[in-house]
């Protein structure tokens, strides 16, 4: 295929077996971490009655998440992915067992809330730990699987079925608790992490593509760390979109929406939380036809402003149905910004480099959703649950406004150049 006709084809990706199974995968593994940081959002509030609590979950997570992404994307870089991904999704699969195990009444019987908290607590821990390097392992691996040259292809359709499964997961959880429970729910969870194994097992080993092995740890980090620094437009699209997620974390307060505020039960909330992700699955979709290269700074600025704006939307509503409808839209506004964010971070990483970069872009927005959800509960505890949400919008319309003032190269941002570059590329 040469390249001119890849320009246009819109399934280019999808012709490479390996990359469906990639693909599958991604599904299983995204399904799974969602719908149970869900089931486990809904199980520590039904204890605790507490919105700390639900900050708690996510500080657990990013902690340990955060304090070892550096080190993570240094062994990214040195080792082969798919052995390397294999581990991580078995470590998951260990915790989402362990969770199922600290939910089923007869194993837990004798044991106070206090210390099943405690353990939930310990077990979302030990999950951030895989995080750290289960998310720079899919980043270099994916770029193992496909051509150079159609890497906006490939990140658009990856970050699309990553959308699917943040909207079904979510919608799963919901409708799963009050059929099935939290205990079962779970066990759905573990389910999904094996095949995800299996699928896995289907896909060739890579080589490793950094000429460095052996690199000082702390040299390779300061290579990595450099080279994001000075790269002012990756810098640029992390920053951004770090600072929105971090103050736009309204999500993770929805179980307090759903049971006091709309009061509209497990259902309504498995609707609420699916909203976002239907919106940017939808925009996702789309872009796999109607590419976002050109002019792709204004458009990434203009999608996180409008994604605050439905924030202050949702935590002003008392309506059901305005409450969707502003939570669809937010993920209509973040769809945009993840396909652009991606096809960034995917054009201008060095191969040698990816596990270092996708790391550091962990640290800032992948933990952010975590260290978002930590500072919307302690804010709803200071000032009250919609106080915080609304704050958390409009820090997010300061900061566009703020970086689009302060930073004209990064509006003047047009991808169109690179991406021809990379489809010329054999």
């Amino acid at each position: 295929m040469n390249s001119k006709k890849i320009k246009k084809d819109p399934y280019a990706a999808l012709r490479y077996k390996e990359f469906n199974t990639f693909l599958f995968l991604r599904f299983a593994m995204v399904f799974a971490w969602s719908m149970q940081f869900i089931v486990i959002e809904w199980e520590v509030y039904s204890i605790t009655k507490d919105a700390l609590s639900l900050g708690i979950i996510g500080l657990m997570e990013v902690i340990p998440a955060v304090s070892l992404a550096l080190f993570a994307g240094h062994i990214v870089d040195q080792k082969e992915k798919k052995g390397l991904l294999m581990k991580c999704i078995f470590g998951f699969s260990v915790i989402s067992f362990g969770l199922f195990l600290l939910t089923w009444p007869t194993v837990v019987e004798g044991y106070s809330q206090q210390i099943i908290l405690y353990a939930i607590y310990f077990l979302v821990f030990l999950g951030g730990l895989v995080r750290a390097f289960l998310g720079p392992t899919i980043f270099s691996l994916l770029s193992l699987i496909v051509p150079k040259k159609i890497y906006p292809n490939a990140a658009t359709w990856s970050s699309t079925v990553w959308q699917i499964a943040a909207v079904v997961g979510p919608a799963v959880a919901g409708f799963s608790i009050t059929l099935m429970g939290v205990h079962w729910s779970l066990c759905l969870v573990f389910a999904c992490s094996v095949m995800a194994l299996l699928a896995l097992s289907q896909i060739s080993e890579k080589p490793i593509l950094n000429p460095k092995i052996g690199e000082p740890v702390m040299q390779s980090l300061a290579e990595g760390i450099k080279f994001v620094f000075n790269n002012k437009t990756v810098l640029g699209a992390i920053t951004l979109d770090m600072v929105a997620v971090l103050f736009g974390g309204a999500v993770a307060l929805l179980p307090i929406f759903a049971q006091d505020i709309l009061k509209v039960g497990p259902e309504g909330f498995g609707f609420l939380r699916a909203a976002p992700a239907v919106g940017a699955f939808l925009t996702m979709l789309i872009t796999a036809y109607v590419p976002l290269s050109k002019n792709a700074g204004m458009k990434l600025l203009a999608a996180i402003f409008g994604f605050g704006v439905c924030i202050i939307i949702f935590g002003l509503s008392t309506l059901f149905w305005v409450s969707l409808f502003a939570l669809f839209f937010s993920g209509v506004f973040d769809g945009i910004s993840v396909v652009i964010r991606q096809t960034i971070l995917q054009i201008k990483t060095p191969d040698n480099m990816r596990g270092r970069v996708s790391a550091v872009n962990s640290m800032f927005v992948g933990s952010s959703n975590e260290l978002g959800a930590f500072e919307s509960g302690l804010t709803a505890r200071l000032m009250g649950t919609v106080t915080a949400v609304v704050f958390g919008g409009s820090m997010t319309l300061l900061v566009v406004l703020t970086t689009g003032i302060i930073s004209p190269t990064f509006r003047k941002l047009d991808l169109t150049k690179d991406i021809e570059e990379h489809e010329k590329e054999d």
